[in-house]
């Protein structure tokens, strides 16, 4: 049975700035898409393509606290460069996602890399939060580099198309990407005229991002940047594309937890989220110049 399509919402308004290096339009959470409704997703944030030009500093957003979730960025065009308070660095290029498990909480900053910075050129990201369960919250920070060359990779047949798969499962593909509760993340790219069909579990909460061109999904047009909310009927998702288009899909399992959220501190009370506070001021986060 074909996976029923709940809504399709459109570009959300004007883009919004993170820091001086990402200029986002937010899809989740919205007064379409609440996280309740998207669990185990909190936030969706896409950086549309957009050159930011040549700097004469590095574009970004400076040291921050996170507790209670992972924060998950997709690169698509650009550089992006990460450190945090537990020792981890690195770079992401076309294709990369950089996965961090906040857990019991650490300190990070995400910045244009260097080079990047200096020179400017199109940059196109996405960032997403993804929940984690209470028995998992306090799990130790930690970091993951998945690098395209090590994604599960999917040829379509006749060449119409590939399909990178992050996290999950795809038609019998697996991705890297480690996960606390069931998540698939799939990178999809379609010729014109290409076409995928792939099952998802009914009871996931399922949604799809287009980041360039346009689709027809499960019969229904979904046009450029618009985001496509399925409900939690049916399992079958046939995509084919109108134009060359990439896109983003996304599913997991419920989180059937209560969620209290504090800007970058998600917890399942409000008593944690005091105690979060508390950790951060006391320095139980670490140290990030």
């Amino acid at each position: 049975m074909k996976k029923l399509i709940e809504k399709i919402v459109t570009k959300p308004g004007q883009p919004g700035m993170v820091g001086d290096g990402f200029r986002v339009f937010n899809y989740i959470p919205g007064a379409d898409i609440s996280k309740r409704r998207i669990s185990p997703f909190l936030l969706l944030d896409f950086n549309a393509e957009y050159d930011f030009g040549p700097s004469d500093h590095i574009r970004g957003v400076d040291v921050h606290p996170h507790k209670g979730f992972e924060t998950v960025t997709i690169a698509y065009k650009g550089s992006i460069a990460h450190h945090d308070s537990g020792g981890n660095s690195g770079v992401i290029n076309a294709g990369d996602v950089q996965w961090m498990t906040a857990g019991e909480g650490i300190l990070h900053k995400e910045y244009h890399e260097e080079t990047f910075s200096k020179t400017g050129g199109p940059f196109e990201m996405v960032q997403l939060w993804v929940n984690l369960p209470k028995k998992d919250k306090s799990t130790p920070a930690h970091y993951q580099e998945l690098k395209a060359a090590g994604m599960g990779k999917v040829e379509l047949a006749d060449q119409v198309g590939t399909v990178n798969v992050i996290a999950g499962n795809f038609n019998g593909v697996a991705g890297p990407a480690e996960t606390y509760t069931p998540v698939n993340l799939f990178d999809i790219k379609l010729t014109e005229g290409g076409e995928l069909t792939t099952s998802i579990d009914a009871g996931h909460n399922t949604g799809l991002l287009v980041i360039n061109g346009s689709v027809l999904v499960n019969g229904e047009i979904a046009g450029e940047h618009s985001f496509v909310l399925f409900e939690n009927e049916g399992e079958e998702i046939h995509i084919k594309a109108n134009q060359k288009s990439v896109v983003l899909l996304m599913s997991g399992a419920p989180i059937d937890e209560p969620i209290v959220s504090y800007g970058p501190f998600v917890m399942n009370t409000q008593e944690e989220i005091h105690q979060a506070i508390d950790d951060f001021n006391s320095g139980k986060f670490g140290i990030l110049n």
